[in-house]
């Protein structure tokens, strides 16, 4: 297939510049609607070749449109990732150093938790043991919901978790920064956050709640896959896919 970037292309870069992360549905829609604006044949099963054409491109601009999945849900994303900087430094010309250090502050307490989340509470209080200025209860607020409308941050009953956005483009640093607490899904290998663990000391495996909806529907016991004893947690359903007349 051609390496050559058409108009299509660009418009398929323009959308993913100004929106940053789409789902899965979303950018096949996308490609759908970039090849017919541009009469250019379009291909559903080729959207990764068509990505990896932009890629190709934005190589030496240390760029490139990358492929994750939700913890959460298990659905599949396409975010537009700085290959360039791979640390916190890279949000620096959105937000303050106080603001970044909460931010640090908060990943810290999601990373280390054992279910993936840090509440409100326990964010706001480590707010009191920041070195830079301090913020206040209502910057401290303030400064979460952003993180959730930048999508670094998800937000559910007062819980806050490491976005899908976040965890593909900081993976990297997580790894680097967190790695006695980072270990890797058992089932699809991915970095592994919000996730079911072996309850058995010497195996501790972790699951992703999807791929532990997945690995163990229709199994009469759910066992570990890698030490056999009995998994004690609650299996999720598997969710279906979001219906595709949302735009």
């Amino acid at each position: 297939m051609s390496r050559q970037m058409g108009d299509s292309h660009r418009r398929f870069l323009q959308t993913m510049m100004s929106s940053g992360i789409v789902d899965e549905q979303d950018a096949r829609k996308l490609h759908q609607f970039c090849c017919e604006t541009h009469n250019t044949q379009h291909v559903p099963e080729q959207l990764d070749e068509f990505i990896g054409t932009i890629n190709t491109q934005l190589q030496p601009l240390f760029m490139q449109i990358r492929k994750g999945t939700s913890e959460d849900s298990g659905q599949q994303f396409y975010a537009l990732v700085n290959m360039a900087v791979t640390d916190i430094t890279r949000m620096s010309s959105d937000y303050a150093d106080n603001e970044l250090e909460l931010f640090v502050k908060t990943m810290e307490l999601i990373v280390s938790s054992e279910n993936g989340k840090a509440s409100s509470t326990d964010i706001l209080n480590s707010a009191d043991s920041m070195t830079s200025k301090k913020l206040k209860k209502s910057e401290t607020e303030h400064l979460l919901s952003r993180l959730v409308q930048d999508k670094w941050l998800d937000e559910k009953r007062g819980d806050y978790t490491l976005s899908t956005r976040c965890i593909i483009e900081m993976e990297p640093y997580i790894r680097s920064m967190y790695q006695d607490h980072v270990k890797v899904c058992h089932i699809c290998h991915n970095i592994a956050i919000q996730s079911q663990i072996c309850e058995n000391p010497v195996c501790g495996i972790k699951i992703h709640n999807p791929c532990v909806a997945r690995y163990f529907q229709g199994k009469p016991e759910p066992r570990c896959p890698a030490c056999n004893d009995f998994w004690p947690h609650e299996i999720p359903r598997i969710r279906s896919p979001r219906s595709t007349s949302r735009r």
